[in-house]
């Protein structure tokens, strides 16, 4: 199960969310071996945990966040970047995201290492960054409908949810799997969940300069200008 939209984008242009999902691609293409063929990049730029404690490759800690291990791991991410971080953008402004965006992915990597400190695995991707994003976006539009696809074996359905749920789902999700699942496991759940906790945090002076439950009641927890209804172009059959 997986956002596809939401029903509220940015009425302007969010030029740093683009330009952070065409870096993000440009890096996967450079460093994939069946495209760029620059794995060398890809080793030294990755965050390696063990070796931040010791003072190395500290660059990993911002670098890691733009590099992906296939073509799932960059879709789902940016996929989630283009629905929740536009209308945050369209909030702070470009600089003031871009910022934002970026402590969310270094709390994630330290919540990461603080986890599991002694790691020599390298850990890639902005997932981190992201929930940071998704956590800002819960905090401040917990009631904007999300469209979401559902996939059960060969039954594919879609339908529309309010954000808030998709939101603590995905990061209860996350929680559970830090408990439960190894450092073997390939994902790096405790990135996920600080990176969503940095946000909802970093989120709060904006959410209480726009004037806090006020802005709730102004907006009913929507992004604050109309929704964009999207037609079917699925006749309607009837019974």
């Amino acid at each position: 199960m997986f956002p596809i939209r939401d029903h509220n984008p940015s009425e302007g242009t969010p030029y740093v969310t683009i330009t952070l999902i065409a870096l993000n691609l440009l890096m996967f293409l450079l460093t994939t071996p069946w495209l760029g063929g620059m794995e060398r990049l890809w080793t030294e730029l990755a965050l390696y945990p063990v070796a931040v404690l010791h003072g190395s490759h500290l660059w990993g800690l911002v670098s890691h966040m733009f590099l992906h291990a296939g073509l799932l791991h960059i879709g789902g991410n940016m996929l989630f970047l283009w629905i929740f971080g536009d209308n945050l953008e369209e909030q702070m402004g470009p600089v003031g995201f871009l910022v934002f965006y970026l402590a969310c992915g270094l709390a994630a990597a330290a919540a990461q290492i603080a986890m599991d400190p002694w790691s020599p695995i390298p850990m890639v991707g902005a997932s981190g960054a992201i929930a940071g994003v998704m956590g800002g976006y819960l905090l401040m539009f917990p009631r904007a409908r999300v469209d979401v696809i559902a996939i059960v074996i060969i039954i594919i359905k879609r339908f529309t949810i309010r954000a808030w749920v998709v939101l603590v789902a995905w990061f209860a999700l996350q929680i559970l799997g830090g408990w439960t699942a190894g450092p073997e496991g390939g994902i790096a759940y405790w990135a996920h969940t600080g990176g969503f906790v940095a946000g909802v945090v970093f989120a709060v002076p904006l959410f209480l300069r726009r004037g806090g439950r006020a802005f709730w009641d102004r907006t009913r927890g929507h992004p604050p200008h109309p929704p964009t209804f999207h037609e079917s172009r699925v006749p309607v059959v009837r019974r």
